[in-house]
């Protein structure tokens, strides 16, 4: 049998390359003559350089941390400041002071007042000083403000339970905000039979495991056991919260009011501490967490009241008590005789208070027009008026203005009238911010009366339960009918809804966020590039040299122009914690932020709500909108804080340039203050458009192939003409319009693209833009301490029939 031979024709394959694969340093070198257009030229290594390269990198960031970690607690440094926080009742607090402030290993100095709450270790033999704090997690807000400043937080936990209720919602709270560096320690387990210590140890391990999965357990029950637990936290490496790594921040060791002369009320306030974060400059704004900016006039360097290398008399170290009283005495004559000013406020350099645009009602007044604009006005009106018409020969143009057309009206009416009611429809009339509150309640949607008990106990509050078996309610019908609301008989709806416009499509439908913009737009800062703005900031933190107060310094700071009731609150035991705020900080406009409903709190929260707001080192209250968060130009407003998916908040508030974690608390009736939602801050844009949606219903009446009589959306014919451009959609996926009305009570007649089922419902959705309320408040005062009972929240049934 002869073999196959091939043909002429035959497909020529190429050849497989064998051997090893092509590598990067053979791809470069074919790829020497292409060009590259790149603005940076990239530098071509061998790989014995890229491993030096590596290695000097990892070198300049364990020196980095070495540095960090010397630096921290040291003569030249700030000291370290650890918070030390109880996360159960059963813990004793003084008796976990007492191990620690060991004369042996150190020198103890307590506060001005002489108690426990806080206290000053300096340890020579360490190279350290700590200056330790305390916060019960009861006072919720106590404990937020000092972690944004503490080095350390030790939290301290019950050998059986860990942490109690209180313990686990203060956790959620502080994880949410951002931890620094924590240490974990167990007090009161050598109290313990010595069988069960072992079987106590793997219970609570698997316990802490839920919310510290990597970390150790150290004990605190002996003086060994707290010299262990001092050397963990001179030694543990930092973790770093991105909103006050850039700012200079200062925690108040001491505080002093001088009134004014005009006004006892009204003075400089005179901070002492040690700078932390940044240099601290006199010409920026100092804000006060909880009290609003200020203004400073100068900053002074007296002598370091705590310094690590003090002088001792040897004499005197069998007395450590005398040892500490003579320390303080010479460094408080050290302080008088060595102040010095480091720094005066430049007017012309100095920030400005300023935190709305100056307002002028006539800005936007039209002048008198010229006689140019006249003529000019005049001869468009005489061309838009001319009409194409169709007329017999020989007829003049006053004959012609009588002809009319098949329809019985003038070509020239029918144009008007169709594009007046277009420009209605696709137009608002008015803006948001002027609407009034009573159109507001016609967007109520009206439910029936709820049925008292008279045998309500005496503690329960009537008309709050009222209140939020309604708020139950709405958030149930908004969850079965999405925007659905009756159409009022006793007011026309081309009246009522005459700020809504029908859009063809949500997404592509174009909108002009310049359009109608409330009142309080004008009060409002916007920044032209907000991304290209905050990168230029932060470029100048890292690269330019600021004069002023440089770190771990201990400083005084004046700062002006400071009502009485601030220092009132810090003689109360208030922590009084201060930041310098970056440019344009101190300004308003409108902030965006992402946050998730929290799963322990499931009560309906309805928007523009009053809420307090945590957002990075500011605490302030507002009234916010939800909407969704999507890619899109325009978000849809909800009218509840939703718990399945992320929202975004939008608020009037200062700028701060993220990022920055948002915490969200609504106060009870009790005078609580609850967690109600997480996340952070997104952007500050005012351009971001919150559309409301409201979607009328009808019924079809009559139903034909594909036409349907569709009545009790509209009351009235005029009503049915006015929206007659908007499209129709069904709850079945059917679209269509409307034809003509029909009589005079609402009904009209339809067409859509298939034939309609007779249960199934038709729709017109209606859009308008919606802002925030301007409630903005940087006053908040102090909450009712969380008691245990409190933290469980019992949740009403609601009977929907």
């Amino acid at each position: 049998m002869a073999a196959h031979r091939s043909g002429p024709l035959k497909q020529q394959n190429k050849a497989h390359k064998g051997g090893r694969h092509r590598g990067r340093g053979s791809a470069q070198r074919d790829g020497k003559g292409l060009k590259i257009l790149s603005k940076k030229v990239r530098k071509e290594l061998s790989k014995v350089d890229q491993r030096h390269r590596a290695s000097q990198l990892r070198k300049q960031k364990k020196e980095a941390v070495l540095a960090e970690k010397r630096q921290l607690g040291s003569k030249d440094g700030p000291p370290h400041q650890v918070l030390v926080v109880p996360l159960h009742d059963k813990i004793s607090l003084p008796e976990a002071f007492r191990l620690l402030q060991d004369t042996d290993t150190g020198t103890v100095h307590l506060n001005e007042c002489g108690s426990t709450h806080s206290f000053m270790l300096l340890c020579p033999r360490l190279k350290h000083r700590w200056f330790f704090t305390s916060a019960r997690p009861g006072d919720l807000h106590t404990v937020l403000d000092m972690a944004k400043v503490a080095d350390t937080i030790l939290f301290l936990l019950d050998p059986l339970e860990g942490w109690d209720s209180i313990g686990d919602y203060c956790l959620s709270c502080l994880f949410a905000q951002g931890l620094p560096t924590y240490t974990l320690a167990v007090q009161g387990i050598s109290g313990l039979p010595p069988r069960k210590q072992i079987d106590a140890r793997k219970k609570l391990s698997k316990t802490v495991e839920k919310r510290f999965p990597s970390d150790k357990l150290l004990l605190l029950d002996t003086q060994q056991e707290a010299e262990m637990l001092l050397r963990q936290l001179a030694n543990q490496k930092q973790r770093h919260l991105a909103f006050r790594d850039r700012r200079a921040y200062l925690f108040a060791h001491a505080a002093d009011f001088v009134p004014s002369e005009e006004n006892n009320l009204v003075g400089t306030l005179k901070i002492s501490g040690y700078v932390r974060g940044q240099t601290l400059n006199v010409n920026s704004l100092l804000h006060i967490i909880g009290q609003g900016d200020f203004q400073m006039k100068q900053i002074d360097a007296p002598m370091d009241p705590f310094p690590l290398n003090f002088r001792m008399i040897k004499s005197q170290k069998e007395d450590p008590g005398v040892t500490m009283e003579i320390c303080a005495m010479d460094a408080v004559a050290d302080m008088e005789e060595d102040l010095k000013v480091v720094m005066k406020a430049d007017p012309d350099k100095q920030e400005s208070l300023q935190t709305e645009v100056n307002l002028d009602p006539m800005e936007g007044e039209q002048t008198w027009p010229t006689e140019e604009e006249l003529s000019e006005a005049n001869d468009f009106l005489k061309e838009s008026s001319k009409v194409v018409k169709k007329v017999p020969k020989g007829t003049s143009s006053y004959q012609a203005e009588w002809i009319l057309d098949e329809d019985g009206e003038s070509d020239g009416e029918d144009e008007y009238d169709d594009m007046q009611r277009e420009d209605f429809i696709e137009e608002e009339s008015q803006d948001e911010g002027s609407e009034k509150e009573e159109e507001e309640e016609y967007e109520t949607m009206t439910m029936g009366e709820s049925v008292h008990d008279d045998l309500y106990d005496e503690n329960v509050d009537d008309e709050a339960e009222e209140k939020m078996l309604e708020k139950y309610k709405q958030e149930r019908l908004q969850e079965m009918f999405p925007d659905e609301i009756d159409t009022p008989r006793d007011v026309a709806a081309r009246i009522r809804f005459q700020k809504y416009r029908g859009l063809k499509s949500f997404r592509t439908s174009p909108w002009d966020p310049k359009e109608n913009l409330p009142q309080d737009y004008a009060r409002i800062f916007q920044f032209q590039n907000f991304t290209n703005t905050r990168k230029r900031i932060f470029k100048e933190i890292e690269e330019k040299e600021v004069e002023g107060a440089e770190v771990g310094w201990y400083v005084t700071l004046h700062v002006s122009e400071v009502p009485l009731s601030v220092v009132e609150y810090f003689k109360r035991g208030a922590p009084l914690i201060a930041f310098s705020l970056l440019p344009h900080e101190q300004k308003m406009s409108v902030l965006n932020m992402v946050v998730s409903r929290h799963p322990g709190n499931i009560e309906p929260v309805k928007a523009k709500e009053d809420l307090i707001f945590h957002c990075g080192f500011r605490r302030f209250r507002a009234s916010p909108l939800f909407s969704q968060h999507t890619a899109a130009d325009k978000h849809k407003f909800q009218r509840f804080l939703t718990a399945d998916v992320a929202l975004v908040v939008t608020i009037y508030g200062p700028i701060t340039f993220p990022p920055a974690s948002v915490l969200l608390f609504k106060q009870n009736s009790n005078g609580m203050h609850s967690l109600i939602a997480t996340g952070y801050l997104l952007s500050v844009d005012p351009d971001r458009m919150v559309i409301k949606r409201i979607v009328l219903s009808g019924h079809p009446f009559k139903i034909f192939t594909k036409m349907a009589v569709v009545r009790y959306m509209f009351f009235s014919r005029e009503d049915v003409l006015w929206f007659k451009p908007v499209e129709l959609r069904t709850k079945w996926g059917r679209r269509g319009h409307i034809k003509e009305p029909l009589g005079t009570h609402g009904h009209m007649k339809c067409s859509f693209d298939g034939k309609l089922k007779s249960q199934d419902t038709v729709l017109m959705n209606l859009y308008k833009r919606v802002f925030p309320k301007w409630t903005y408040d940087p006053y908040v005062p102090d909450p009712v301490p969380w008691m245990k009972s409190e933290i469980s929240l019992a949740v009403p049934e609601v009977d929907m029939e």
